[in-house]
């Protein structure tokens, strides 16, 4: 674990530089870019303007183009560069979660490049959005919960992720999600604990043990998953509204009552959740022709290469959860399930197939521990991460702008007619 610190930085500079290459194609808004850029742009105004820009999220995600914006200039690097910046930390944060998992560089490395070759993060870390913001700082509260999960005194892991979590809250409400899936694993173990559970058979792999975190008791809980997410999150409301307790509050109302209407117009690119795992409607970030024969276009659809195989992933790590009590394959079934099927629970009625940009994310996780289990050949692994980079690879004419592509290889990667 020594090379850990090493690797991580290397696994940083390797996917900022691939995100930053032609990031700024097209050097016009792309997609939603039309709300956060000018929501960003209004913050640098000495005096804020009302009324405020895009009040329906919080303000940490725009915050961070807009200091973006004053040190790049307001021009396509501007808008974007922050975002490639926590693309390549969601790669990292990936990294790290495989480490908790499975204690190894190698499939930590692996977890990392599936994540990256899943296509969502990279097309979603070259847009100036709030998703990769909420993802990355998500990603890092995950991780540190994992690490924290299997510890006697697990304060340190459970207060940094409930850090991390507030951090994403602050970039847009979804990241409230991994949160609650903390909250309610917890809350999972303390039940059983109260019941005086005990496993026949109970092995230091089980999930549940009863001896697990015997100091951490109420205040802890409170403190790490209480508190501090919820002072980190309320900070970054200060530079708009000062410590006015009325104004703060009245910022939530707003949110809440944006977030959760139903009277919202229909989208083109709209989807509902069951349809997502299928990656059955892509939403198009950018389409333009740019010649007689050739287009330059930007689809958020992902890799069906590894979003389809994590499926029967996913299946593994259910059974395995369930018919050997497996800690790992519990804490992945957990976070990907949570920060998936939160949104079924939300009376909204518009959703985008971004939404799944966290659960595709750590299906990874789920990709690398079926690859690994029992006695499949080391090689198994590495053969599917080529073969996900393949699928990467034959994607990029449709994920990256810069690249443009034709209309026949176009009609040609789009395999059913709703993905059009």
């Amino acid at each position: 674990m020594t090379k850990s610190p090493i690797v991580a930085i290397i696994i940083f500079f390797a996917a900022h530089f691939a995100l930053l290459v032609g990031v700024t194609t097209p050097e016009k808004f792309v997609f939603d870019e039309v709300h956060y850029v000018p929501a960003a742009r209004q913050m640098l105004e000495p005096v804020l303007p009302q009324p405020m820009l895009n009040p329906m999220h919080p303000p940490l995600a725009k915050q961070l183009i807009a200091l973006s914006i004053r040190f790049f200039g307001d021009n396509a690097l501007g808008w974007r560069y922050p975002g490639t910046l926590f693309g390549a930390l969601a790669i990292v944060a990936m990294y790290l979660c495989g480490l908790a998992l499975f204690e190894g560089q190698q499939p930590a490395l692996a977890v990392a490049l599936l994540a990256f070759f899943n296509q969502m993060v990279f097309v979603q870390s070259r847009i100036a959005m709030l998703d990769i913001f909420a993802l990355a700082f998500g990603l890092f509260g995950i991780a540190a919960f994992m690490h924290g999960f299997r510890r006697l005194r697990p304060h340190l892991h459970f207060a940094l992720a409930g850090a991390a979590f507030g951090l994403a809250a602050a970039c847009k409400w979804s990241g409230l999600f991994p949160l609650a899936v903390c909250i309610v694993i917890i809350g999972a173990v303390r039940l059983l604990q109260s019941w005086r559970t005990e496993f026949a058979d109970g092995s230091a792999d089980d999930w549940y043990r009863p001896g697990l975190w015997p100091d951490f008791g109420m205040l802890g809980f409170a403190v790490c998953f209480v508190l501090i997410p919820a002072l980190v999150y309320l900070s970054s409301f200060v530079p708009l509204y000062g410590l006015s307790f009325w104004d703060l509050v009245e910022a939530q109302r707003r949110i809440f009552a944006d977030n959760t209407t139903t009277a919202i117009a229909g989208h083109t690119y709209m989807s509902s959740w069951p349809s997502w795992p299928l990656l059955a409607r892509p939403v198009w970030f950018l389409f333009d022709k740019v010649g007689d024969d050739r287009i330059a276009a930007i689809v958020f659809l992902g890799n069906p290469v590894v979003l389809w195989a994590a499926l029967v992933a996913l299946a593994v790590c259910l059974r395995d959860f369930i018919m050997a009590r497996r800690a790992d394959a519990f804490l992945i079934v957990a976070f990907y399930f949570g920060t998936w099927l939160a949104w079924a629970l939300l009376p909204r009625t518009l959703g985008f197939l971004y939404y799944y940009l966290p659960a595709a994310t750590l299906a990874s996780l789920a990709l690398v521990y079926a690859l690994r289990r029992g006695s499949s050949p080391r090689w198994l692994l590495w053969a599917f991460v080529a073969v996900a980079f393949a699928g990467f690879a034959a994607m990029l004419p449709i994920s990256a702008a810069f690249v443009g592509t034709s209309m026949e290889t176009f009609n040609r990667l789009m395999l059913f007619q709703n993905w059009i």
